[in-house]
């Protein structure tokens, strides 16, 4: 990111399925236990399924705007072309990688949650990007996961203030003991349709929200995936631009037949999702109604999610399957 840049139906019977099983499971890893969100929260009780009780941004937002029949773009096979070889995979999953959780981690909090300072710096990994941040503060409890548990990578930090219906969101973040530091960070509304300022960036390269397109498990117990799906490419594939509702453009290298950031391809509807998994297919479903959203770089085709040890690892692979040459490009020329 950045300067760095580095790198057969789901039925309503599965997802009772689900819900019923996890209700049946104690998980604290799913239900966010108050004493352990900065321990400033008192008496607020929180669970991941929470972020899912509201619509993020309101019916006419681009986030939810249903692109199955929207219009294909005139040079789609061309740039598809350049992306036909390459496998979906799932950035995200169970268990650990290099020690960390597979995926962008993030949580919820009540309106109560306190809010901390962010002091804006460049470090080893990035630069500063304080003067196209939202100054905060931000109400992140200060015990929030790091992506990558801090020790690389982009290192960002999600909380969702499912009261008052704020998203917050760091990049290449460190805790200290009172306050936040961070390389960049943006507050969202999502009550409103209100885009950051032409140009600036904000947690994601393109000046997205991360958490509004992240795959969530908690999507899965619902049964729907109600967003296009954050995705990746390398500089190669990504032109330098973006469209609404980005915000910002990298120096990437891309030509007349690249993707922009904010750009979405979709996966055809003629793509036969029958052999996949109920979990899978709810993935499927989405990519086809709402498509991927470029929105950083990174590996080619990489999709972004939130790490859950309810995820099969094994199954999300079978995602693999799919390749570039199975989506088409939302018009945006």
């Amino acid at each position: 990111m950045k300067t760095c840049f580095l790198a057969a139906k789901t039925t309503a019977a599965f997802a009772l399925m689900v819900l019923l099983a996890a209700s049946c499971k104690k998980d604290n890893k799913h239900t966010d236990d108050p004493g352990d969100n900065g321990g400033d929260q008192s008496g607020c009780t929180v669970s991941k399924a929470d972020a899912e009780s509201f619509a993020a941004f309101p019916a006419d937002n681009p986030w939810r705007a249903d692109v199955s029949q929207a219009a294909i773009d005139p040079y789609s096979s061309q740039i598809i072309t350049a992306l036909g070889s390459y496998a979906i995979k799932a950035d995200f999953g169970s268990g650990l990688w290099e020690g960390a959780p597979i995926g962008i981690p993030y949580v919820v909090v009540c309106g109560s949650q306190t809010k901390y300072p962010v002091t804006f710096r460049a470090n080893s990994y990035d630069d500063n990007y304080g003067n196209e941040s939202d100054a905060g503060p931000y109400a992140i409890p200060l015990n929030a996961p790091i992506e990558g548990n801090g020790t690389g990578g982009d290192s960002h930090v999600i909380a969702v203030d499912k009261d008052n219906k704020v998203l917050y969101e760091l990049y290449n973040a460190s805790k200290k003991s009172d306050h936040w530091e961070a390389s960049s960070g943006a507050i969202f509304d999502l009550t409103t349709n209100a885009l950051r300022k032409e140009g600036n960036t904000s947690a994601d390269a393109a000046g997205l929200p991360i958490f509004a397109g992240l795959v969530r498990y908690e999507e899965i117990v619902k049964g729907e995936i109600d967003h296009p799906i954050r995705f990746t490419l390398e500089k190669p594939n990504v032109k330098p631009a973006y469209i609404a509702p980005a915000r910002h453009k990298v120096n990437s290298t891309g030509g007349q037949y690249s993707l922009p950031f904010g750009a979405r391809i979709r996966l055809k509807n003629s793509f036969d999702i029958s052999s996949y998994s109920a979990t899978n297919q709810v993935i499927l479903k989405a990519m086809k109604k709402y498509g991927l959203i470029l929105a950083d770089i990174g590996s080619n085709l990489y999709i972004t999610g939130a790490p859950d040890d309810r995820w099969n690892n094994d199954d999300l692979q079978k995602l693999g399957k799919i390749k570039g040459s199975d989506f088409e490009v939302v018009k945006f020329n």
